[in-house]
């Protein structure tokens, strides 16, 4: 199970997703409410709550059991809610070069003063508008289909709070560090993974989105990690 993070959609995980399939095994890749296809879906009052019960329900639905379930950016916000309402049927979790939160946090409690001014600065009416690719630093060739693809995300994603009590600790989980992007934050999570217990660190030379930059690699490690 792939979940995209901010402004992206499902579409990001194309090149990951014909690789696993290449290799006799199934993936899913929601597109969170609001974002691209379900764009047209997109209102202000959509939070955090709303984007992972999307991922909830397809479990459920599905009747999925034994998931890699990976979140990419913001997508570590939602499978950290995921695993928190239903533990059971995950087997490990991977965070993408993701948000990896604490119970009780948001995304907008770990940005710095100026990441929030960006934010705001871009927001209107409830809706941030997409950050361009190059921001994430994203390979030359694919700067414009990026850019193309990517919508705006509802400001209330960024402030809600995950508020369960932890059920994730007795998942095995990766932290998937893109030192080719290498923002403080995302180093600092990265770092803190690779010093507590239950977590796996692997660094990946490339930009933030790692499924668009490196697909064999990023196939390579989600086929590997046992359930």
């Amino acid at each position: 199970m792939l979940v995209h993070g901010a402004f992206h959609g499902g579409w990001c995980w194309r090149r990951v997703v014909d690789r696993i399939h290449d290799r006799g095994a199934r993936a899913f890749t929601p597109t969170l409410t609001g974002l691209g296809e379900r764009s047209h879906l997109l209102r202000p009052e959509i939070d955090l709550s709303v984007h992972v019960t999307d991922v909830v329900n397809l479990i459920l639905w599905e009747d999925l059991h034994g998931i890699v379930l990976c979140g990419h950016s913001y997508g570590g916000m939602v499978i950290s809610g995921v695993a928190e309402a239903i533990p059971e049927p995950i087997g490990a979790l991977v965070y993408l070069d993701a948000l990896k939160p604490a119970p009780g946090t948001s995304l907008w409690d770990h940005l710095t003063l100026e990441g929030r001014a960006e934010f705001e600065r871009t927001t209107s009416d409830g809706v941030v508008l997409p950050k361009p690719a190059a921001a994430f630093r994203v390979n030359a060739t694919d700067v414009a289909w990026v850019d193309e693809k990517c919508t705006p995300q509802p400001l209330a994603t960024f402030h809600e709070r995950l508020t369960r009590t932890d059920h994730r600790s007795h998942i095995p989980r990766t932290y998937v560090y893109a030192s080719g992007y290498g923002i403080p934050m995302l180093e600092r999570f990265a770092e803190e993974a690779a010093a507590e217990p239950g977590w796996h660190r692997v660094d990946l030379p490339y930009g933030h989105d790692l499924m668009i930059d490196a697909p064999e690699e990023v196939t390579d490690l989600l086929m590997s990690i046992p359930t």
